[in-house]
């Protein structure tokens, strides 16, 4: 097999820390439904699905974390 020749780069503007979740303290809603946790680690806002913790997390910075629950209280993410 070839090597590739293709050079991965890091994304752009992708400026966040590889976090240790390990002892993060998970949130659920505040109405204990959904499969969504959160938990806030250095500075960040990071979210897993809680039926798959060992799952990636998404990571946000406050701003990307404002943006997105605004945009989902707006229905922006609504697939009705």
């Amino acid at each position: 097999m070839a090597e590739s020749t293709i050079q991965q780069q890091p994304l752009t503007g992708w400026d966040k820390p590889e976090l240790d979740l390990s002892n993060a303290e998970w949130q659920s809603s505040s109405r204990g439904r959904g499969d969504v946790q959160i938990a806030f680690v250095e500075g960040f806002i990071a979210m897993r699905n809680s039926r798959r913790p060992e799952s990636p997390s998404l990571i946000f910075t406050p701003a990307e974390w404002g943006a997105f629950v605004s945009g989902a209280r707006e229905g922006e993410f609504d697939l009705t």
